[in-house]
């Protein structure tokens, strides 16, 4: 592996694990956080659409509130940063037509010359089959967010742990979430590891190459 980042990169995913114990006096720096909110920006996502919101908890009154609805789970209350990853409830024609506006400035293209891709999104994911399931796409979205924030995270030497624990319909309440046009799809707490994580020492159980990956 000629490449320093290769290896660099490799070791950030050896030394991550999902942290169950976080230190609560130790805060992500601001210029940390700004890195870490850029990548969430960056995030790919089916057609570009962009059909979730990333919910940065920081006031504590509500991450307490959260807490029994998330099993108890203390990452909640003592990390540093807590984001709830929200997804859209139906995509509409407007979501669309925001896209392609937004597209047409930020490219400057004439008028008319992005028909085609419009079309294509409106017959696909609002009006087509998958628009009847538009919630569960715009979930998957979320995942792809969700595992590019913690792996950009592991390169930072920053701590995390996804959490499909909790409640999402108190999530939602909780969050005001109802009316929105966005519902709670999982969650993700990051900081850094407290001494005493017993799982922080754990050597990492993952299947052979062989047996995860094939090559057809």
């Amino acid at each position: 592996m000629s490449n320093p980042n290769s290896q660099s990169l490799l070791s950030a995913l050896e030394w991550r694990y999902a942290t169950k114990v976080f230190d609560a006096t130790r805060k992500i720096t601001a210029d940390v956080w700004a890195v870490l909110e850029k990548a969430l920006v960056l995030t790919p996502t089916s057609y570009g659409l962009q059909p979730y919101q990333f919910l940065i908890v920081q006031d504590a009154e509500k991450r307490a509130a959260l807490l029994p609805n998330s099993w108890g789970q203390k990452q909640v209350v003592d990390c540093s940063h807590f984001v709830v990853f929200v997804a859209r409830t139906e995509m509409t024609v407007a979501d669309v037509e925001k896209l392609i506006l937004h597209t047409s400035k930020i490219r400057s293209l004439p008028a008319g010359a992005l028909n085609f891709y419009r079309d294509m999104m409106l017959g696909d994911i609002v009006n087509g089959p998958r628009g009847q399931a538009a919630h569960e796409w715009a979930a998957r979205q979320c995942y792809i967010a969700l595992g590019s924030l913690m792996t950009c995270a592991a390169v930072l030497g920053v701590d995390a742990c996804p959490m499909e624990g909790i409640n999402p319909a108190e999530y939602d309440r909780i969050l005001n979430l109802h009316g929105s046009g966005y519902k709670t799809v999982v969650a993700l707490a990051l900081g850094y590891r407290a001494e005493g994580d017993k799982y922080a020492k754990l050597a990492k159980v993952r299947y052979d190459r062989a047996e995860l990956v094939r090559a057809i």
